[in-house]
């Protein structure tokens, strides 16, 4: 793979991952009348096709970024995902504190990544 895709796959691949994890987890909520088992059980299958999105995502990125940065990217990539599955899918608004929050997880993820 050209090194210059090497950062879209998997950032790509991480997106992908993260948008299915935050469903896994968080997607039940919307149905509090289901069992728990249920929602257990649905949480595990969604979260495999997470499993099948961050497992290539880490083996692509591995080598051209190192673990540090991999898990820093997956953690702004998991923000980003929650912010707008928070407000457009469970209706929640957003506060400025929690932005101002994510602003210094950034604020770290620039340091993690300056060399």
């Amino acid at each position: 793979m050209p090194s210059t895709a090497v950062p879209l796959a998997t950032i790509g691949f991480l997106i992908l991952s993260n948008v299915f994890m935050t469903f896994a987890w968080y997607g039940h909520l919307k149905f509090e009348n289901r069992p728990l088992y249920l929602v257990i059980l649905v949480s595990w299958g969604i979260a495999f096709f997470e499993y099948c999105a961050q497992v290539p995502a880490n083996r692509i990125g591995y080598g051209y970024f190192n673990a540090a940065q991999l898990k820093t990217i997956q953690e702004v990539i998991t923000l980003s995902v929650f912010v707008v599955f928070s407000v457009f899918y469970l209706g929640e608004p957003i506060h400025w504190k929690q932005i101002l929050g994510f602003c210094f997880i950034a604020l770290g993820a620039f340091f993690i990544f300056t060399k």
